[in-house]
């Protein structure tokens, strides 16, 4: 399918379907990108895509976070009328990692080599450390969570369960963290992948959530515990429950966006 083939784009005059992929674009660049720090405002976000420019007074790395963040939509985009591979995944996390870094244990295109995990505070206010999947658990690991992209991404879902496919894969994806960075990033680009494949527009994940976000993650990792290949991606199902309604609450946003454009073509018909 192309891009273009979107439900979301049905009766929308060709100017109007190249605005709403712009502004889904920096949405979801500046909201993935902002989330894990990025100082651009949406305004900026946009200026920086668009134009190729600095803006005066912010640090180097956040623009080339943000034109990183846009080159892998455009692959994304590109990429959706075939399946996803290692290779694939590779090539995406080499899109979004743009500083330079020269270190042998932060692999660009390749899996983690060292063990990685987040500090956490749960709900009762206790400290703790959540222990992402080893670095040799990886490959197996992975290999079932890009079965489980391939087969959710057949399309044909409604919209809930799209959204339900993102959340199922955003959650196994950063309980692994394949990646020694841009696991956040590339969670919520490739999670997108089923929901683009069923016609929908994808979810944006907005900074002002962060918290929620970020909340309902940890307490599902805590729950569930650390993977191993034997127990696979997605041991627990069950508590998948919480992620998946806040999934439902975010899409608000992409809704936003399409009625805006349904409107304006509305306005131009009478």
């Amino acid at each position: 399918m192309h891009i273009n083939d979107l439900k979301a784009f049905a009766g929308l005059d060709p100017d109007l379907r190249r605005a709403l992929l712009a502004q889904v674009r920096d949405l979801w660049t500046h909201g993935s990108t902002a989330l894990e720090g990025n100082t651009l405002t949406l305004g900026e976000t946009k200026f920086v895509i668009e134009e190729g420019l600095t803006v005066s007074g912010k640090p180097l790395k956040d623009h080339q976070e943000v034109m990183g963040h846009a080159r892998a939509i455009e692959l994304i985009y590109r990429w959706l009328d075939t399946g996803y591979t290692q290779d694939r995944l590779f090539d995406l996390h080499r899109a979004v990692q743009t500083e330079v870094i020269l270190d042998i244990f932060k692999p660009f295109g390749a899996w983690k080599l060292e063990p990685n995990g987040a500090y956490a505070v749960t709900a009762d206010g206790r400290q703790t450390f959540i222990e992402y999947a080893a670095p040799g658990d990886v490959p197996a690991l992975m290999t079932q969570w890009l079965a489980e992209l391939n087969r959710l991404s057949q399309g044909g879902l409604g919209e809930p369960a799209a959204i339900d496919a993102y959340a199922r894969l955003h959650l196994g994806f950063v309980h692994i963290h394949p990646f020694w960075d841009g696991n956040g990033r590339l969670a919520r680009l490739l999670a997108n992948v089923p929901v683009l494949r069923s016609g929908y527009l994808p979810l944006v994940i907005d900074v002002k959530d962060r918290k929620r976000y970020i909340d309902r993650i940890a307490e599902y990792q805590l729950a569930a515990g650390p993977l191993r290949p034997p127990g696979g991606v997605w041991p627990r199902p069950e508590l998948e429950a919480p992620f998946r309604d806040f999934c439902r609450d975010a899409y608000a946003a992409t809704r936003a966006l399409v009625k805006q454009a349904q409107v304006q073509q509305a306005q131009r018909m009478r």
